[in-house]
Parts: structure tokens; sequence; C-alpha cells
């Protein structure tokens, strides 16, 4: 009798756990510098868990999470496992989150356990008395207890609940509205079972369907593929609750029914059955691990085809193709149809010894590899990618020579006069001279960086290849400056930075090319110095005044009329308004006081008191602040005059001809 192999259609990875496996392992993988955690296990898979902790992912327990959040680094990374956790576990993790603004919380909670959790908030008091349907020891159970509002139990089934209401336990609450939940992952029959009788006793309870509709319908399929088959192996993990829950509806119908988690648990008896086996999985369960228990099975399916093939000899230096089953930290497993397994370490796979497997291999990947080792007697072959990479990637380094292309590569290493570059597959050399070092700086500044660089030598019988930094940067700055001048025109604007100041200005980048602000164009104030105004880093909004593209000149312009003094005090004061104003220096016939900073205006001696004074010192000092009337604005020569007397009440704020005959105002923004 022939042996027929069944999949169900619905195995493996549902939506959430798909969701938190993909975003974690992509954080893992691109934020090497952060401290990941995830509080609790992510999923109840044992594979995925080391995958994650080969990546330098942290697990911790609820009671952990105190300790966790003491020595975390600021910018560490919280991962919220797909069953949720406690209210209690989420407000630590928020609370230090705001505390620490570089934190992050990944909440990868099941979107079907978040929905419980709000309908235990909007339903759940202290009128109500809740039943949960579930593993109380379950995180997902336990996480759901932790926002209900008012009495609850957990109960393991409908059995147990029968049971509870034979013995009277739920007289107590005869009082309170009866609310029903259950595990995401519950029998389904079991909760029908549940909410029939509980309907027949509380008319007025609350009965809410949270089983996970992916898992309503796999335990559906498992009930009728395993009706169908001889035999039935379940993937997952021994800690999924939903794992099980298949187990054991598939074990009601076919009593040959197999909890396996991976290929390598399936027993030798099935593999030698024949009829039809059926496979189905739990959704924690990876692809790649259901996708090896139906390669096994297959395999014994066509056990004489396979038999005919292992007398086939791979010899060392052999080219082979084959698919990658495994990726670890330290190694690669190729499925590459021999009786032996292929196996690539870093080494065999990469001259960058800054690279990781994990980033250069995923599971299903086809490989082109010689072998380079081989032992019959331990079933390995150790395969080298990288050589046939080498002849491959060397033509490609040849053609970038003859194409002038622009590489780049990561610098893996400081040598003796210049660095290592890896790039193609290939180490290549730059020379000091040709890098952005300064001469007999350190070189290793530039270890663990991208550059781009050309090859400028190419040594063929050994494989050599120079390349060179700077001529790509030259050519960039070559071409950065041609499109800045066909761009150029006067009155456009740049945002540039302080580079360097002079005693006559201050020259700003504008981005690979210097432009000068002369200090008259710093400020509408009288500046001492350009330091006075700017420091060297500054950022500045500044506009093209002339350039001379021969000379390589430009003139920028930084104060504007938006900003000059005299323009915003006319628009702020007229004839007649009172302004403080500070006293800034004394002369015979009056005082200076400045009115805004830039715009000063003269109190004659006679507009100082009610009195005649020898000095206006007799009343007033310098840095004294005082109100004064603006009796008069000159425009066209930017003067003010000002009286403090016309605010006593006893003038009219006008001075006579006799007292401003010596005065003249000097225009203090020019």
């Amino acid at each position: 009798m022939p042996k027929t192999i069944k999949t169900a259609k619905y195995a493996g990875f549902c939506f959430g756990v798909k969701r938190a496996v993909d975003t974690v392992f992509a954080y893992a993988s691109s934020r090497r510098d952060a401290a990941i955690y995830t509080i609790g296990e992510l999923i109840h898979n044992p594979a995925v868990i080391r995958r994650l902790s080969d990546m330098g992912v942290v697990t911790a327990t609820e009671d952990e999470v105190d300790s966790i959040l003491e020595a975390a680094p600021p910018h560490s990374v919280f991962v919220i496992r797909t069953h949720g956790v406690p209210r209690w576990v989420k407000e630590k993790l928020v609370r230090f989150a705001e505390t620490h603004p570089e934190a992050e919380i990944l909440d990868m909670t099941c979107p079907f356990v978040a929905k419980i959790y709000q309908i235990m908030e909007e339903n759940t008091g202290e009128e109500t008395f809740t039943l949960l349907l579930g593993d109380a020891r379950h995180p997902e159970i336990v996480g759901i207890s932790s926002y209900i509002r008012g009495a609850y139990r957990v109960y393991a089934g409908f059995d147990e609940i029968k049971s509870a209401l034979d013995c009277g336990e739920f007289h107590n609450f005869e009082s309170k509205r009866i609310i029903l939940a259950s595990q995401t992952t519950h029998h389904l029959s079991d909760y029908q079972k549940t909410k029939k009788i509980l309907e027949n006793l509380y008319t007025n309870g609350l009965f809410f369907d949270t089983i996970c509709n992916v898992t309503e319908t796999r335990q559906i399929e498992v009930d009728k593929l395993s009706r169908e088959c001889d035999a039935m192996l379940v993937v997952g993990s021994q800690k999924s609750s939903n794992t099980r829950k298949l187990f054991e509806i598939s074990r009601k119908n076919c009593p040959s029914t197999y909890l396996v988690e991976s290929a390598a648990d399936i027993p030798e008896t099935i593999k030698a059955m024949t009829g039809t086996i059926g496979i189905a999985a739990g959704a924690s369960t990876p692809g790649y691990i259901i996708e090896e228990v139906q390669t096994t099975m297959s395999e014994q399916e066509n056990f004489a085809q396979l038999l005919d093939e292992s007398f086939k000899t791979l010899n060392t230096g052999d080219t082979v193709r084959g698919v990658v089953t495994s990726v670890s930290g330290t190694e690669v497993h190729v499925d590459i149809g021999q009786k032996v397994t292929g196996i690539i370490t870093l080494e065999n796979a990469t001259d960058d010894p800054q690279a990781k497997l994990e980033d250069l291999f995923k599971i299903g990947d086809e490989v082109e590899a010689v072998a380079i080792r081989v032992s019959d007697l331990d079933g390995i072959a150790t395969l080298s990618k990288k050589k046939v990479d080498a002849q491959n990637n060397w033509e490609k380094v040849v053609a970038a020579k003859e194409n002038g292309e622009v590489l780049e590569g990561k610098v893996i290493e400081a040598v003796k006069g210049g660095v290592i570059v890896y790039a193609l597959g290939q180490k290549i050399f730059i020379p000091a001279s040709q890098t952005p070092v300064p001469k007999d700086a350190d070189l290793s500044t530039l270890v663990g960086t991208k550059q781009k660089f050309k090859i400028i030598d190419i040594k063929d019988q050994r494989r050599r290849a120079v390349g060179s930094i700077r001529v790509v940067a030259r050519e960039e700055r070559k071409a950065q400056l041609e499109k800045f001048w066909s761009e150029i025109e006067v009155g456009k604007h740049y945002t540039g930075k302080v580079k360097s100041l002079t005693s006559y200005g201050a020259f700003v980048d504008l981005g690979g090319i210097d432009g000068m602000v002369h200090i008259t164009e710093l400020s509408w104030l009288r500046a001492v110095s350009p330091k006075d105004v700017v420091s060297v880093g500054d950022t500045l909004e500044v506009y093209v005044k002339d350039f001379d593209r021969e000379k390589n000149r430009i003139s920028l312009g930084y104060k504007t009329e938006e900003t000059n003094p005299w323009k915003l005090f006319t628009e702020k004061y007229e004839v007649g308004d009172v302004a403080p104003v500070t006293i800034v220096s004394m002369m015979p016939f009056g005082a200076f006081a400045q009115i805004l900073p830039g715009v000063d205006g003269l109190i004659h001696i006679s507009q100082i008191a009610d009195r005649k004074l020898a000095s206006p010192s007799e009343v007033l000092k310098k840095g004294q602040v005082v109100d004064a009337m603006i009796t008069d604005i000159d425009r066209d020569n930017h003067k003010v005059s000002l009286s403090i007397r016309a605010l006593l009440g006893k003038d009219t704020g006008e001075a006579t001809q006799e007292d401003i005959a010596a005065y003249t105002v000097e225009d203090k923004t020019e």
C-alpha cells in the first residue's frame, strides 16, 4: 500500500505570531547597538527562541522586570510577547519609556488577546462575576485576569464549571451579572457547551466568543483531517496551548497521533507506515520546521529513489547546489541531495570577519558551493561558498576597473600603509594616501565605516586590487561645485554654518564652498568684531549679495530689512507714545537713551526735569531706566526727541530753540 502525505492548509504561523517574529528578527538584525528584551518567551517555540538568543535577544520573566529595568541601557527595546503581559508589567515599561525617551516598547500582543483586555475593562466591575475558560497558569490568562475588575474564577473547561455549579459554588455570586470569556486557543466545542448551560441559568449574562477565528479554523480542519488519516503528526512546542489542543482533537479521531517539535522527533514507526499520513501544526510553529517534517516524510515515501541516490559519491572539489535548511550563529546547513549534509561555516562563507551568517543566508535560499572536505563517516560535507563566489566576484572587480564604477564597501581592517575594504566578496587594499585620513593620522578610525571608492589598479595574476577613496571624494566635490555654481543667483537664500571668523567678517560653509558675510552685513548694530555677533559652528540663514565664479568669491548678506531696528521702532511707536528707555550716555546738553537696541533718542537737558539743571547727572545716571514721551520723530535722518518733563504735567514737552541750538543727534544705525 503506497504512502500519501496530507498537510493541513492552515498550518504554522498565524498573523499575530508572524508579525511578532518578523518584527523582532528585523530589530535584532538592524538594531545591534540596542539591548533587546522580550518579556516572557516571544512565542512558544524553542527553535525561534534559540535563534533570537543567538542574535542577542534576552528573554526575561515577569519577575525579572524590576531588575531588568534597573540595569537596562537608556536605548533598550522591550518586546511584549504575543500572549501579552499583566497590566502592571506594561505600566512599568511605559514609565521607563517616559523617563528614557530613547527606549522603545514593541507591543506584539496578539490583536485577539488585546481585544479581550478591552472587553474586560469595559464590562467588568464590582457588580459582575467573570468566568474564564483556560489554563490558569498560561500567560494569556494571567494577562487577561489583570484587566478584570471585580470577582472572577478560571476554569479548565466545561467539566470543571459543571462540577462547580453542582456544588453550589456560584451561590455567593447570584446577585452579580455573569460574564463568560475564554483563552483564545480554548476548545471551541468545550466553550460552546459551557455557554449553552450558562445561558439557560443566567438570562442576563454576557457571553463573549473570544476564541481566535484562526484557532477555530485550525481545530475544525484538524478534526476533519484526522478522521481521514491512518496517522497524524501535529508539529509544535509542548508548551504551546493551541498545539496541544490540536493534538487532543486529532487523537480522539486518530489514536496514532504524535506531537513532535521538529523532524528529528518523528518516530521511526510512523516513518515506516504506509497509508495516509496527516500533518498539522500550531500557530507558533515556523514554516521551515513544517517543511522539514514534510520533506522527511516525503523522503520516506520515495525511499527507493533515495536509496539509489545514496550510492552517488561526493568528492572533494565537486561543485554542488543545494537549499539552506537551517541557519545558526556558527554554521549553515544545506540540503545538497546527497547522503551527507552540507555545512558552511562563516570562514567558508565570506572574508568579512564582521559579517553574520543570519544576515547572509535565509532558509530556502539556493546555494552553490565547493566541497572542501567530505566525511561519509560523520555524514558531513564541509562546503565553501566563497571559493565559488571568488571567481564571479573577481570578474566584477575587473569590470568595475574598466568601467570606472564607484563601489561601496566596509573597511574591515587597518594594515601597514593603508586599510582593507571588503566589497564584491573581495578584500581590496586602499593605500593611506588614497584615504581621507591626514598623513600620519590613525587609520583605524575608518574601521567599521562604509566608504565609496574606485578600483585604480589590478594585479590580475595574484587577484589583488587597489582602490582609492580620495578619487571618488574629488569627483563628488567637483560635481557638487558644478551643481552649486550652476544654480547660484543673487538673492538666493542658503542655510550654512559659520566656518571661521576674521576681523572683517565671517566665512559661512554653504555646502562644500564658502561665502563671506562682511561685518557690516552681520548686524544693524555697530559691532566691534564679528565674534560679538556670531560664533564658529552657528547656523545662519544667509542670502547672496554678489558672486564671482572665476575668483570663487561669494558675498553674503545676513541682516534683513525685517530686522532693521529703525523699522521695528517706527512700526511700534508714534509721537506722543510713552516708552521705557535706558540711559546710555550723558552730554552737557542732555542724555541719550536707548528706546530699542539700535535706536537711541535725546532727552534734552530742558526736558529732564521741571526745574533748571546745570547737568543731566543731577537727575539721571547711566544704566537707569525711566519712562519718557516721544516728542518728535525725524524719519529722514532717523532721529528721536524724548521728554521726561512732559510726563510731569508742567510743560508742553517742547524745547526752546536756545535749548537745542548746540544739539545734533547721530544716527546710531548707520
